[in-house]
């Protein structure tokens, strides 16, 4: 767990550090603004804290290695592809959008501290750990981090630094 920690909260401070005008720059996720992404985080943040108090009485069906599945590209077809774009607009300015990651955000990463990593959870019609998905998760904020930084002309890959 402490993977999903210092991932996470790598993620969090990066996000806090891009500048505001930055936001509507685009982001290594096609289709999405900086701003989209950030949305996104919040999404999953709330993710991670629904499932980690979702128990679950079978067996694991997947495990951090298979949890995530292969996709395409958000076509906004999908309706939560196309409902990212307008709630990360609805925000409005980003101060509103960093407060909200930083508060379910927090709260998530509480919740990854406090959870017993053999508790079997349920997300997806999947069971697997916790373990295993805050496991998993360390993935998703990893690319994530990548996908935030990809056409920024800050450093944002090590909050309170930026490049010369």
């Amino acid at each position: 767990m402490d993977l999903f920690s210092l991932s996470w909260t790598a993620l969090r401070s990066a996000v806090a550090d891009v500048p505001d005008e930055d936001f509507d720059r685009p982001s290594g996720c096609t289709g999405w603004l900086v701003r989209d992404l950030v949305c996104h985080l919040v999404i999953d943040a709330q993710d991670v804290l629904i499932t980690l108090v979702t128990p679950a009485a079978s067996a694991p069906t997947v495990d951090a290695v298979t949890y995530w599945r292969l996709v395409g590209p958000p076509t906004g077809e999908d309706p939560l592809d196309a409902l990212v774009p307008r709630l990360a607009a609805a925000y409005g300015g980003p101060e509103l959008l960093r407060f909200h990651l930083d508060d379910v955000g927090g709260a998530a990463g509480r919740a990854a501290v406090l959870a017993d990593p053999a508790a079997r959870v349920g997300t997806r019609d999947e069971v697997l750990t916790a373990g295993d998905y805050l496991s998993a998760y360390v993935l998703e904020w990893t690319l994530h981090h990548l996908d935030l930084i990809a056409h920024l002309p800050s450093t944002a890959c090590f909050p309170g630094r930026r490049a010369p």
